[in-house]
Order: structure tokens, then sequence, then C-alpha cells
């Protein structure tokens, strides 16, 4: 028998041994690396990986989740495969199947087999370990950008602000300066905004970032699910800040260095650094760094994160947010600002929060992920208007996506 002919006879017998692994029984230890009898549960992170749908998003499916392209995720069991499928969208890596026209694994490529949207979906013939997609996307250097560099590119993103808010479009009663953030003392009667001209609100990213803001509860340890719709909002918010000179001038410095050969290829990484899903109580998906930055997260009794102006401002408008005082004040007298502040949220105190106050949302999501794809983990020097501060961020360090690469913790202005 030929070589050819017994790598396609080992092809064709790969799906059934695939479904007798499906059926295996083994303790939970012995199933920890592997999809057998999990195959559609829920996010456990006492697994090293995981086996539903949202695993090809997060890009941590086991290494055998194919098996699943055999098993009903909502009854454990095999059904029945028609193939037919000219996609490779939630197929990548899938075994072989002679029902389906095409393939999407790393022999099609050998074979000739592949489906028309291999490359874009699967990333070509590299390497799919960790489940589906952007493998082409670099890892983050630490050292390849230079301070400098840094600063020179967020005074640009500074400039192409266009949508930023103007001096007269809000008015700020920053009243009394707190020099002890821990006594959860109230210092200011009145509320922080005294006016924002609303109209802004009314500019495309602006209405696609409000969009996104109820889709969360505040909660840490409440498991966060997406719907249609709200992926869809994502989707747009994503697309408008793209049309941005801010978004694009951040696009072209990354091109420039090699870290992003594609605009695609960065919007992907973008929305999986930002929206990926993982768990900070209680072994639930309940939180991202899209969360835990704009909209705010309650923990243990304390307000977490929640570093949006435009959040802020809504909420103090319904009566939700009880301004105490500040503590920093930066040193620009245009829009934006930088301040630190102390506030109750429904009972729920945050000792210090900064805030960048009248940014566009295109130019928050700029700069932190210029800090934090430049220095991730780490303080990160920016420019705005001649003045300088400091970005930290966090990276996610318990699950990761494409081969590695790390979640948004947080983000916020420090000094």
């Amino acid at each position: 028998m030929s070589s050819t002919m017994k790598t396609l006879l080992i092809a064709l017998l790969l799906p059934g041994i695939a479904l007798l692994h499906a059926f295996d029984t083994c303790s939970s230890d012995k199933c920890k690396n592997s999809c057998k009898n999990r195959c559609g549960d829920k996010l456990d992170e006492s697994y090293s990986c995981q086996c539903n749908v949202q695993c090809e998003r997060f890009g941590d499916c086991c290494n055998d989740y194919s098996i699943c392209s055999y098993i009903d995720p909502n009854l454990n069991e095999v059904t029945h495969h028609d193939g037919g499928d000219t996609s490779c969208q939630g197929r990548c890596g899938g075994r072989f199947n002679k029902k389906d026209p095409c393939h999407c694994n790393k022999k099609c490529e050998k074979y000739e087999n592949c489906c028309s949207d291999y490359n874009k979906v699967c990333g070509g013939g590299a390497s799919n370990k960790m489940g589906g997609g952007d493998s082409e996307s670099k890892p983050r250097p630490e050292n390849d950008i230079s301070k400098d560099e840094i600063k020179a590119v967020s005074e640009i993103l500074y400039k192409s602000d266009v949508n930023k808010a103007a001096e007269s479009d809000i008015k700020l009663n920053k009243q009394e300066m707190s020099h002890n953030t821990k006594d959860k003392e109230d210092l200011s009667d009145e509320p922080l905004y005294q006016f924002v001209n609303e109209n802004i609100f009314k500019r495309p990213t602006y209405k696609a970032f409000i969009a996104l803001l109820d889709n969360y509860d505040r909660k840490t340890g409440t498991d966060e699910t997406f719907t249609q719709e709200e992926i869809k909002e994502q989707d747009i918010f994503f697309q408008e800040i793209l049309k941005t000179k801010v978004m694009k001038e951040l696009f072209n410095f990354f091109h420039k260095k090699g870290m992003y050969n594609k605009e695609q290829e960065f919007v992907d990484d973008l929305k999986k650094m930002w929206f990926g899903l993982y768990s900070r109580s209680s072994g639930e998906q309940d939180s991202s760094g899209f969360e835990h930055v704009f909209v705010g997260e309650v923990k243990k009794g304390k307000v977490s994160g929640f570093h949006s102006w435009i959040r802020f401002y809504l909420l103090e408008k319904k009566g939700m947010i009880d301004y105490h005082s500040h503590n920093y004040d930066g040193p620009w007298t245009t829009y934006p600002d930088v301040l630190g502040k102390q506030f109750n949220w429904e009972g729920f105190h945050k000792e210090v929060g900064t805030q960048i106050i009248g940014s566009s949302p295109e130019f928050d999501i700029a700069v932190y992920s210029l800090c934090f794809i430049s220095r991730p983990g780490k303080k990160c020097t920016v420019s705005m208007g001649g003045h300088e501060i400091a970005i930290q961020t966090y990276e996610w360090t318990k699950n990761s996506y494409n081969n590695g690469k790390k979640h948004i913790a947080t983000a916020y202005p420090t000094f």
C-alpha cells in the first residue's frame, strides 16, 4: 500500500476514533486536558481547557475539541453529521469527514481541499492549538517600542480626537479635595457634573459605546453571557471606532512596527483583548476588560474598575452615584482632562478612581490599548497636549487566547 493511500485511510478512520474517545469513561483528573464527556459543559477553571462554543472565541479549547463536532453539546451524545459545510466557521482543526466538500485542518493544504475561507478563519497553515483564528498575530513585544515612541503616538492620538468634548460641552463642579480617601467621607454636597452637552452622545462612537453599558451585571461571581444582539453591538462599536482617525493612527503605528499585518487582524485581537470573558470570582465567566474598565464592577462590597466619564455622568444623572470628593486634578485646562475622585455607587464605595474626562470612546480604547500592547502589566507614560501622565495596565494571567495572549484585567490613568 502506498504512503498516500495509508494517509488517506488514517484520515478516514480519525472521526471514528474520535467518537470512541468521546464515549470513554474516565475520572475527572484524566479528563482535565480532554473534551471526553465534556462537550458543551460550562466554563470550569479547574480544567486547563474548555469544550463549548465559547472556547473558539476565547482561544481555550482542548486539543481534541473537534470531537464535539460529532456530539450534541446539550446531551453529550453523538449526533449525525451530514457534512455539506462550505465554511470553516466553527470548524478549525476539525477531523476529516468525507461528506464535507472542503476541510479546515492543517492537512487540507497538503491535499488541496481547504474551504475558501480557511486562511481567513483559521489562520492558514499555522498551528491552531488554542482553538480558532488569528494565528497570524505576533506575540506582544515589551521592549521593541520605546518610551519616546509611546509619547509621540499618544500625542498623535490626542490631536486626532475630533470627537472629544469641547471646553463648552462640560462644566464640572469639583468642590472639595480629599487628603484621606479611606475615610469614605462625603465632602461634596453637589454632583460633579453641572452641565454636559448631551448632543455629543449622538455621535456614532458615543451611541455605540453607550449601547454596550447595559450588557453586564456589575456583581462579580454572576455569569456573563452575550446574546446575539449584544455581540452585534460589540461589532458595531468596533466598526464605528475603526472609522475614526484615532484608531486608524493606532493601527498604522502597530502595523509599521510589524505587529499586525491587516486591520482586521488588529480588530480581532482588540475584541478578544477587551471583550473576552474570564472569571474574577466563583469560577463563572463574570468579567472582561471592557466591563471592568468602562462599566465598573462590585467585588467584596467595593467598586472595582469604573474608569469611564460617560458611564459616571449617566449614572450620576439618574441619582445612582454620589460624588464625594477628588484627590487629583490634572494640569489640562481643556478636554480631555484627568480627575481622580471618590464616590459611592448605590451603597458601594470607590476609594480612588481616575477617569479621563471629556475624551471620546475611541480615544480611551486607543490610549489604553496602546499601553497594554506596548507595556503589558506596567506603567506606561503617555503625553496629552504636552502634559505627561502614566497609564497603568494589568494582564489577566489565569487564562489566555491565541497561543498565550492575555486579556486586559484593568487599565487606568495614575499619578
